[in-house]
């Protein structure tokens, strides 16, 4: 039986990792802002600024045809540019 290659169906379970990633870091983050004080007042400003950059670093791409010529290959670029940055905050706020 020949095995189907779809390649949506690979890009929707990438979104649905980044989505449970995502999930994870807004849980965390939401503990740290709970807590208040000088550290939550810095992950606020963190986030806020993190969240800009990401944008404006994905505008760049699709303004400058770094997310390919395909709807597929745009789809797998902002979920690896995304999926980067919410990795990276995963493994910042789960250090003990």
């Amino acid at each position: 039986m020949a095995r189907v290659r779809n390649p949506w169906l690979r890009l929707g379970l990438q979104a649905l990792s980044l989505g449970v990633d995502s999930s994870t870091v807004i849980g965390f983050r939401t503990l740290k802002l709970a807590g208040g004080g000088p550290a939550a007042e810095a992950e606020s400003r963190r986030m806020i600024d993190e969240k800009l950059r990401a944008g404006l670093e994905w505008q760049t791409l699709a303004l400058t045809g770094g997310l390919g010529h395909t709807p597929q290959s745009a789809t797998a670029k902002t979920l690896s540019h995304y999926r980067r940055k919410v990795r990276a905050n995963k493994r910042r706020l789960t250090k003990p």
